[in-house]
């Protein structure tokens, strides 16, 4: 059986975590002009040096063991199609294996592993239920 050991509702707040800081955007600073009010800059989508969102990223994934961070490569594998989902323990070996850079960083690199992370776990058959109702009862029982 495909069974993961890391909690589903963490890897579903995970994963809208790495949605969040992935549509973020490089600090873009126009030409100022006469008026101040259209030289403000616009800082909602973007990456602000004082932005912690990555580094909270990076600081859970970390804090996996490398079992977990095994399972979340081999679930990003299943979700992007490199491998079936009845392929499960040999990607988790390989994803052992392989691992030349810390998982945090080989997954972040990645511009679509929330969408990769999201179709392994409904390849895997626990559906990735990111509705908005799960993400606040996941975060109410923390």
């Amino acid at each position: 059986m495909n069974e993961l050991t890391i909690d589903i509702d963490f890897l579903r707040m995970l994963i809208l975590k790495i949605r969040g800081i992935q549509v973020k955007e490089d600090v873009d600073i126009p030409e100022p002009g006469g008026n101040a009010t259209d030289d403000e800059i616009p800082e909602t989508l973007q990456d602000l040096p004082d932005d912690l969102s990555r580094e909270e990223v990076v600081e859970e994934i970390e804090g996996l063991s490398e079992a977990k961070q095994a399972e979340l490569v081999a679930l990003m594998w299943i979700g992007r199609g490199d491998a079936e989902p009845e392929e499960w323990t040999d990607m988790l070996q390989m994803a052992v294996e392989r691992r030349e850079v810390p998982t945090e960083q080989y997954l972040l690199d990645h511009p679509l592993v929330a969408e990769f992370l999201a179709e392994g776990l409904d390849r895997l058959g626990y559906g990735s239920m990111l509705s908005e109702v799960d993400v606040v009862r996941s975060s109410v029982h923390r």
